[in-house]
């Protein structure tokens, strides 16, 4: 089979053995499988201590081919599903921790991500995979991650106590992870602020539904003019300024839902104290989701609540080039690979 893979450091397709499914395991084939801006940091080495090697790639659609032992309750061969759960301990969790049966398989002890769905076929334990209906095509291989880690920050908002009809700005709202939290926060009656950069872009996030969408240069002095500052940011940018830009949109007492990885060399979030003390906000993390959230984010997409934008399409050949555009900004929401063949 085909498989996109980091050989020291360096991106190869290379011919691979189809592998065997193990316990509880699934073999799939790989219909579509989705560009992460994840796969780009892991692939250019930006996140200081993570491995560089193996197959690449989190987040897929594809078929059930083979069933390995015990796998049979939880799958059947002929499945189209969606496969992913974000990456990070989406491959495995025990089931009776106290952080499993509170929905958090992430922290799990036992937790296994899951890597390398840049390829023709790939094994997963059968429990993480979700049914999809014929309504959500191939295209939406981004739901795996991008999608669910989207829901799963609007879905904390009403935890903290952010309820709909409140505002909430999107920090990064035309980008892989921001264009699906547009329409799920909409979807859930927040009033949507959309930031970015530039006119094609806001224009972008105004057609997604968001009540205000503005430039990441103006966003503070507008913000504040028209509305005060919003309840809630949710950051979903990869850069430094995305999350210093999230904090100061806040009103006192707002909700920071940080949700974008930036790379090591951007340093680290920093803190005034004293205007810590004034604003008393709330700082959280959200990283992806559970197989439940899944659920939920497909039936949204079945109902038209939530659709992938795809910006670019390709072949696995194109890899590569993909990743260079998606550094470089040139296209707006998610890059889909749909032949793994070549």
């Amino acid at each position: 089979m085909k498989a996109a893979k980091l050989e020291e450091g360096t991106l190869e397709i290379q011919d691979l053995p189809i592998p065997v499914p193990g316990d509880e395991e699934a073999l799939i084939r790989i219909s579509a499988a989705g560009v992460c801006h994840s796969d780009l940091h892991i692939v250019r080495g930006d996140w200081q201590g993570v491995p560089r090697t193996g197959v690449v790639g989190h987040e897929a659609i594809g078929i059930v081919q083979a069933l390995g032992p015990g796998a049979e309750g939880y799958a059947e061969v002929g499945d189209r599903v969606i496969l992913g759960l974000g990456g990070s301990g989406g491959g495995y969790w025990c089931g009776a921790c106290e952080y499993c049966l509170r929905g958090e398989p992430r922290h799990c002890a036992q937790t296994k991500g899951i890597m390398g769905t840049f390829a023709e076929y790939f094994c997963v334990w059968a429990k993480s995979l979700v049914k999809l209906p014929d309504s959500v095509g191939d295209q939406e291989a981004p739901l795996a991650c991008g999608g669910l880690t989207a829901y799963g920050a609007v879905k904390k908002l009403s935890t903290h106590h952010i309820q709909p009809g409140r505002s909430v700005a999107i920090i990064g709202a035309a980008g892989g992870l921001g264009h699906y939290a547009v329409q799920i926060a909409n979807a859930f009656g927040y009033k949507v602020v959309g930031v970015d950069i530039g006119a094609e872009r806001l224009q972008f996030v105004t057609s997604l539904g968001a009540h205000m969408a503005v430039d990441a240069d103006d966003a503070v002095d507008t913000v504040q003019r028209e509305i005060g500052g919003v309840d809630a940011s949710i950051v979903f940018s990869a850069r430094m300024a995305g999350f210093d830009l999230g904090l100061k949109l806040l009103r006192r007492g707002g909700l920071f839902v940080a949700v974008g990885l930036p790379a090591t060399s951007e340093g680290n979030l920093e803190l005034n104290p004293f205007e810590f003390f004034l604003r008393d906000p709330t700082l959280i993390y959200s990283a992806v989701g559970n197989v439940q959230d899944m659920r939920e984010v497909v039936d949204m997409a079945a109902a038209g609540q939530v659709k992938s934008h795809i910006g670019r399409v390709g072949a696995l050949s194109e890899l590569g080039a993909i990743f260079d555009e998606l550094e470089a900004g040139k296209y707006v929401g998610r890059a889909v690979i749909t032949d793994l063949g070549s």
